[in-house]
């Protein structure tokens, strides 16, 4: 209802004579909490003072004043201005665009002829794909979605950990305890096992870290033997990563990993030196950032390498170079905050003023039993073991309630991996997520899967009233009944909805939408008898049918699918 509630705003600043923007009016209305006393409500509490009359006499006065072509009936209920729209008319409108629009309804030109890059999931190379990864994957990849949606061209890179003292003591491991053919058999456990059992031995062992650096020493020195097992290592878990994001449905552009800016740094620090940017601080270099309130941003440490701000700033330039980005998103976890408004506070120190259009967007962290997950200490949750089992849950359920369905497996993946990913993104980004299998393969509430379901059920109504391309045009609509108006509303907000989750960077705005649309759906169903013969079945399965191509259009945003049967 944005654009009816945008009119009505427009009303109330010119009957006021401007005392306020159409903006200020709009930031004021409210649904009125009985849906008798109409759609739209504006309080006239703020001008009673100013213009020193009780704000019923001034909402009497304004109700008088203002009118429109959509608008059944405007009255002052106490102190408000309330308006009941044309709901006949408005729901021939709503209708009427989204069938001609189809999955290209809410979508908006904003960012047509503008580049985002957006950095997201980034796993690290020879460790098993977690559900600490999770987060920045299953975000990341809607923000692109959402943001492809609002016109931009978008740019998904996944920028692996793929280097790093890590990597030597990765080495080390293997050269002690690994055999090529247990990591032949099974890659990513096995290099997990080796990764724990280094930090175990080393406990009691201190010098194996000494022993690790050595090895990541050789590797960037280019030693043969060390080059090998990386690539090896890096090879293996590529393959294994992306296993995983075909089986999500995840789509990633540019597999950039940290080593790939290897080559890249050395000119970032020269450049930085010939800035007199540069400040020694015990024997490292730093930019000092005590003009932005930030600590000094390490460049590099006393031996000569590298740090993460280094790789980050090398990436900046040649993702700038390489796409000529207009927006450059970084989709980690919130406790990273500090170290990228460094990286863009360096940037614009070295006179990149698009540096201004950097956002680093932030996320709660992914918890078990209220405790961050690590590699390092074993104890971590793998998200394939997670994705397995709620398919098999998913897969159990519909052979339980549909025998018959054609691709049941096809089905219980769709089914399955949503309720991970639904219930992941349902939350506010910047909220902690409690791991819980049991809350996340749920599949009644507040789940992914329930909206599947519905999505089902509105193309099963659709087959069974042999509607599957309705287009209302000229119509004419019966009496519009609660509801459906309801269910006219939440589909015409759509639009604006997407919209603010590419203003906000969250998905769980179109995540909760889609719940009381859902919601909405299942209550008309509920109540009215869709298939009904009589001169309103036309109508009514034009409203099914809008339903069904918001939800799609909705999930597909979210990263998910939508089965026509399940």
């Amino acid at each position: 209802m944005k654009q009816e509630w945008k009119a009505f705003a427009r009303a109330i600043a010119a009957a006021s004579k401007r005392e306020a923007s159409v903006e200020e009016v709009e930031a004021l209305l409210e649904r009125p909490r009985d849906p008798a006393h109409g759609d739209v409500a504006f309080p006239c509490f703020r001008w009673a003072k100013k213009w020193k009359q009780p704000p019923q006499a001034i909402a009497q006065m304004l109700a008088e004043q203002i009118s429109h072509p959509k608008w059944e009936q405007v009255e002052a209920v106490g102190p408000y201005v309330n308006v009941r729209f044309n709901r006949e008319r408005v729901t021939q409108e709503v209708l009427s665009r989204i069938l001609h629009e189809q999955g290209s309804y809410g979508s908006s030109y904003r960012g047509e002829g503008k580049t985002v890059v957006i950095d997201f999931s980034s796993p690290n190379i020879a460790k098993p794909f977690s559900m600490g990864h999770l987060r920045s994957t299953v975000i990341g990849h809607s923000l692109v979605r959402i943001a492809r949606k609002q016109g931009f061209r978008v740019e998904g890179v996944n920028h692996l950990g793929d280097w790093g003292t890590q990597f030597g003591k990765l080495i080390a491991a293997f050269r002690r305890w690994g055999s090529e053919e247990a990591v032949k058999a099974d890659p990513i456990r096995e290099l997990l096992r080796l990764y724990v059992r280094f930090h175990e031995e080393m406990t009691a062992n201190p010098e194996l870290e000494e022993e690790g650096r050595r090895w990541f020493k050789k590797l960037e020195d280019g030693d043969s033997e060390a080059q090998h097992l990386w690539h090896w290592f890096r090879k293996e878990s590529l393959r294994e990563f992306h296993r995983i994001y075909d089986w999500m449905g995840v789509t990633i552009d540019h597999d950039h990993g940290e080593a790939f800016y290897n080559d890249r740094m050395g000119p970032v620090v020269d450049a930085l030196r010939e800035m007199g940017l540069l400040r020694h601080s015990e024997g490292a270099q730093v930019v000092d950032l005590t003009e932005e309130g930030l600590p000094p941003c390490l460049i590099t440490k006393s031996d000569g390498a590298t740090l993460y701000a280094t790789r980050d700033l090398a990436a900046a330039l040649y993702r700038r170079e390489t796409f000529g980005f207009d927006y450059a998103w970084y989709v980690t976890g919130r406790e990273q905050a500090v170290h990228f408004r460094q990286v863009f506070a360096v940037l614009k120190r070295m006179g990149h003023v698009w540096a201004d259009r950097m956002e680093h967007i932030p996320f709660g962290m992914m918890l078990q039993n209220g405790k961050k997950m690590s590699t390092r200490k074993g104890n971590v949750v793998l998200l394939e073991e997670v994705l397995q089992q709620a398919v098999a849950r998913a897969q159990k359920l519909i052979e339980q309630k549909n025998g018959t369905l054609a691709d049941p497996e096809e089905t219980a993946r769709q089914v399955g991996i949503g309720a991970v990913i639904f219930h992941d993104l349902k939350h506010d980004r910047l909220h902690d997520v409690e791991f819980s299998l049991d809350q996340m393969l749920h599949f009644d509430g507040e789940t992914g899967p329930y909206l599947q379901y519905t999505h089902a059920r509105a193309c099963s109504l659709l087959r069974k009233g042999k509607a599957a391309n309705v287009v209302p045009g000229s119509l004419s609509l019966p009496v519009v009944m609660e509801e459906s108006w309801r269910v006219v509303t939440y589909l015409s907000d759509f639009p604006a909805v997407a919209a603010q989750a590419f203003d906000y960077r969250d998905p769980s705005r179109i995540a909760r939408y889609l719940l009381q649309l859902g919601q909405a759906f299942n209550h008309y169903y509920a109540h009215v008898h869709i298939l009904q013969e009589d001169g309103g079945k036309e109508a009514r399965l034009a409203l099914v049918s809008a339903v069904a191509i918001v939800l799609k259009e909705g999930l597909h945003l979210l990263g998910m699918e939508a089965p026509e049967e399940v």
